[in-house]
């Protein structure tokens, strides 16, 4: 039998760059981080062992001179202000593109608040992205998921529209479209969509198609590893969701020449080459 691991899958550089300062603070002591670093249990039962301490923002809150990670999703301006009044050292992993988004934001919101408009977000509500982002408005943008949400915009107003970095590509052009028909030349739309992500589904879709068997490995919190997931299974209905060699099981492989591995932005490598073994010894 046949196997491939997708060398498209993996890590995204945000990601990458997140664990690698991860590891290299772990060498001089303690570290927290808000939130898991990457969703994925078995890279974080890895760090974990290593000395990192994953707290809610909750418990952030009441730490003091102590080092803290920020990771690659991104922080509202909030988190950087209580850890400059609690003395804590932050170690700020956020990716370069969320940073950059966030500013473009922040920027947006000056430019259009005199006028009364609106910053929308495309995304997903509650996500650790999402807070960040809406968190250089003030709290003022409005996050809409689905065209019943476009509910809340004032479309007698000015739109400025932004996405969230991992959302879907196609989701984020029908939504920017039914909100240009209702707000026309008002509204103002900017794709910020990371093309790392965004430019992976054609590519897996070739790969789903290219094999008997899509072995899919991911997070089961992963909003990325369910989106990757889910393309997979339109192409190849004989798809599998797994987040260890545990969940594997004969059945998957009978009758089968050739399986394919793929996964997440925070899916490690490391994980992927597990399963792939644990294949090959079937």
């Amino acid at each position: 039998m046949q196997v491939e691991i997708d060398k498209k899958s993996g890590f995204c550089t945000g990601v990458v760059n997140a664990i690698r300062k991860a590891e290299e603070e772990l060498q001089r002591g303690k570290l927290y981080c808000i939130g898991d670093i990457v969703h994925n249990n078995l890279e974080m039962e890895r760090l974990q062992k290593k000395g990192l301490e994953t707290i809610e923002h909750k418990e952030f809150t009441e730490l003091k001179n102590c080092r803290v990670l920020f990771r690659a999703h991104g922080e509202p301006p909030s988190s950087y202000e209580i850890a400059r009044k609690n003395g804590v050292e932050v170690v700020d992993a956020s990716c370069p593109v969320v940073l950059n988004l966030q500013r473009r934001i922040r920027e947006a919101y000056e430019a259009i608040r005199g006028e009364g408009g609106q910053i929308v977000i495309y995304g997903k509500r509650g996500h650790a992205e999402v807070i960040g982002l809406v968190g250089q408005t003030c709290g003022e943008a409005l996050v809409v998921e689905n065209e019943d949400d476009l509910r809340q915009i004032d479309f007698t107003k000015p739109v400025v529209v932004f996405s969230q970095t991992t959302k879907s590509l196609d989701g984020f052009r029908a939504i920017s479209a039914l909100i240009r028909q209702r707000g026309g030349k008002r509204v103002t739309v900017y794709d910020t969509i990371c093309r790392k992500v965004a430019n992976r589904i054609p590519q897996l879709r070739d790969f789903a198609r290219m094999h008997d068997v899509i072995i899919f490995v991911s997070g089961k919190k992963s909003s990325n590893g369910k989106q990757l997931y889910t393309v997979c299974k339109e192409v190849n209905p004989r798809t599998y969701f797994v987040e260890s060699a545990e969940e594997l099981s004969a059945e998957m492989f009978e009758g089968v020449n050739s399986v394919g591995i793929s996964g997440a932005t925070s899916t490690p490598l490391w994980v992927t080459e597990e399963i792939r073994d644990r294949i090959l010894e079937k």
